[in-house]
């Protein structure tokens, strides 16, 4: 047989050239795509995929059907689970931040915070801004502070939990025999204001109780305990709905008081505090 010469010899020993270049540009494109997952931008992401698609001439779409995903909160052109959190997450700090910005206004920045945890928005108010000492009875301020907040909790339709704190000093009178009794009716009377005096939804809302078993910080010095004296609304996460009691609200009444019952904690209608 006679062997190849000239220009056919050396333009059959680079033909692995083609595939080595096409070898080299997919996995350039592949890098790219890993690069801009690991930067996520959902609208950019379904972008790039759509790009993707039509050079490459696909008549499918590109990640239209993903495995796992690498990074956290991606599967596949983000699953409806993560897309709805990522919008509850956005709503709960839209929130936030006007309750932050109404309590600048106010001037009570040392006295109520706004914070986000992993079960929501925690909104607290030290005993003095509602109650005065071993009292149950809101003042009148306290009237005027509820009224204001009450329309920007109103703007999510997630369960609210109104927390009653003590410190560690043992109470006993004649209105309360324990720090339990004094905590659940702070957080039922305020249940009660928002209720009755700016007509929020009963159904959404839930009194607890945990007297001097929370403390944020420990009970000893009288600063710290100013602290741990306080009332604590809770914006739960939407993830948080299904650990709500169930049924008609008439169930969920304390009966005959046609009010929303004072639970304790470990009852299993919550998640924890």
């Amino acid at each position: 047989m006679k062997r190849p010469t000239g220009k056919a010899k050396y333009g059959s020993m680079e033909r692995w050239l083609i595939t080595y270049a096409d070898m080299i540009t997919l996995l350039l494109i592949f890098f790219i795509v890993m690069y801009t997952i690991s930067r996520v931008d959902i609208k950019k992401f379904q972008y790039l995929a759509e790009s993707l698609s039509r050079v490459m001439g696909g008549g499918t779409m590109v990640f239209q059907e993903l495995g796992p995903a690498l990074t956290p909160g991606i599967s596949g052109l983000e699953p409806k689970e993560n897309m709805e959190d990522l919008a509850d997450k956005a709503e709960m700090e839209n929130i936030r931040r006007q309750l932050v910005s109404f309590i600048e206004k106010t001037g009570l920045t040392a006295k109520i915070s706004a914070i986000s945890e992993e079960r929501g928005i925690v909104l607290s108010f030290q005993e003095e801004v509602l109650f005065k000492i071993g009292s149950a009875e809101l003042t009148p301020q306290a009237k005027e502070i509820i009224a204001k907040i009450a329309p920007i909790l109103m703007k999510t339709p997630n369960y609210i939990r109104i927390e009653g704190h003590t410190c560690d000093l043992p109470i006993h009178n004649a209105l309360f025999r324990s720090n339990w009794e004094l905590s659940s009716a702070r957080a039922l009377a305020t249940v009660q204001e928002l209720i009755r005096g700016s007509g929020f939804p009963p159904q959404r809302l839930a009194a607890v109780a945990y007297g001097e078993y929370r403390p944020r910080v420990p009970n000893d010095s009288e600063f710290h305990r100013q602290q741990n004296r306080r009332v604590d609304i809770v914006i739960l996460r939407s993830k948080y709905r299904g650990s709500e009691a169930s049924g008609t609200p008439a169930a969920k009444e304390t009966p005959g008081t046609g009010e929303p019952a004072v639970t304790a904690p470990g009852s299993g209608t919550s998640p924890p505090g």
